[in-house]
């Protein structure tokens, strides 16, 4: 059903994309928009090495709540901030790209932990957290994606 990778001499180890799932922060959850349109926005996210899930947050209406509602199919691109070799100009970079069902997170409690998981990979500190969930937790959304197929590669800028 997913295709393989074309430059597959350039693909990375599902090891290595877990690795940079779990320590980047943010990336491009990519949904079907309005008419069929594309709709890429920026999001942060938490992986879950638990159940191997990756969660997002964010309003409880808008375009991005629209879109899954009308079909659960989605893409998310990482990539890390990547090196360059001694001398060299151009960058090498590793990339991950996953595609899988998003869907509501109903569940309160999981919600709650979702939430204090993207706050911890940004900060540690805990008067903002108990400041953001007291004032902010109710106008939440917190999103569940469930990946089905997941690639990464390094890819040199030359």
């Amino acid at each position: 059903m997913f295709r393989k990778m074309r430059r597959f001499n350039q693909q990375i180890s599902d090891s290595e994309c877990l690795d940079i799932l779990k320590n980047t922060k943010r990336g491009v959850l990519s949904l079907i928009g309005d008419d069929g349109y594309p709709y890429g926005l920026p999001i942060d996210h938490w992986y879950c090495e638990k159940d191997g899930k990756i969660y997002f947050h964010g309003a409880k209406e808008g375009h991005k709540i629209d879109s899954i509602i009308r079909c659960d199919k989605a893409s998310y691109c990482v990539y890390d901030e990547g090196y360059r070799k001694e001398g060299d100009w151009a960058l090498n970079i590793k990339s991950v790209i996953i595609f899988g069902r998003v869907s509501l997170v109903k569940d309160e409690e999981k919600a709650r932990e979702i939430c204090i998981s993207l706050v911890k990979k940004f900060t540690d500190d805990e008067e903002y957290l108990e400041k953001e969930l007291k004032s902010a937790f109710s106008r939440v959304q917190c999103l569940e994606f469930e990946p089905e197929h997941m690639t990464g590669k390094l890819v040199n800028e030359s």
